[in-house]
């Protein structure tokens, strides 16, 4: 099987980039991506998309051939079928390489979950099997890790990868997904902050499974520290509850949504 020279294409595309006096970002700008999946390009650690190939040809005014082949190819100069054909099969292999890494990516955050949501099952039936929290606030133990496990079943397994193009070809505060909606204030969801908006997501909601029991646990033993009314102690826990679910999930999201669009 042909494979492109990542370094050769990076040397090239980097040479393309310096002729025209633009910088990383400048391009990464253009082509809606980061300007550290430029810099990877650049130094052979990975190839764009084949979906990037005809944008990239287009901004540096040369052929898709002679991008994949890294190097300029002379109008005199003969091109046969047999030199194209090695190109596009590698040019198609670096497509499949994208969604093997795609695939390996979801595997791994599928694992995540399994495991976190194997932690949370497990906390909560001991600490319901021991009675050691008592019933008065059993709705603030729970909700947190199941809001997680539901939106883990979104980012972790049924979210798209990688957006469709009309979300870089255009400013959009909202994204929708069948009977998904999200809408973040200040944020126009991307190809470049969308990996990054998926991550947090997804880190929040392993977190959260994982996590919570024994905060809250912690919470309640402090509690007990310091004898509240029983308003005051359900409303404090309320208000924990739901900063674990909103600040908690949110809060990293715009972050990285904000950070890199």
């Amino acid at each position: 099987m042909y494979e492109i020279d990542n370094e050769k294409f990076g040397a090239f595309l980097s040479r393309l980039r310096k002729e025209k006096g633009m910088t990383q970002k400048e391009l990464a700008e253009r082509l809606f991506i980061s300007d550290k999946a430029v810099s990877k390009w650049e130094r052979g650690l990975s190839l764009p998309d084949i979906s990037l190939l005809q944008p990239i040809a287009d901004i540096f005014e040369v052929s898709i051939t002679e991008l994949l082949s890294g190097q300029y190819i002379r109008k005199d100069e003969p091109i046969t079928l047999q030199d194209i054909d090695p190109l596009l099969t590698g040019a198609l292999q670096m497509s499949a390489q994208e969604k093997a890494g795609a695939a390996r990516n979801r595997r791994y955050w599928g694992k995540a979950y399994l495991l976190c949501l194997g932690i949370a099952a497990l906390s909560l039936w001991l600490i319901r099997k021991t009675g050691y929290l008592g019933d008065n606030y059993a709705c603030m133990l729970w909700l947190p890790p199941a809001m997680a496990a539901c939106f883990g079943i979104y980012f972790i397994f049924l979210a798209k990868e990688k957006l469709p193009a009309f979300y870089d070809q255009n400013r959009l505060s909202f994204y929708s997904d069948g009977i998904f909606r999200m809408n973040l204030p200040g944020v126009c969801f991307n190809n470049r902050n969308w990996p990054h908006i998926l991550l947090a997501a997804r880190g929040w909601c392993c977190a959260a499974m994982a996590g919570w029991t024994a905060c809250y646990t912690a919470l309640r033993r402090l509690l007990s520290l310091f004898p509240l009314p029983e308003r005051a102690a359900f409303l404090l826990l309320l208000f924990s509850a739901l900063a674990a679910i909103l600040a908690g999930l949110f809060l990293p999201v715009i972050v990285a949504g904000r950070k890199y669009q």
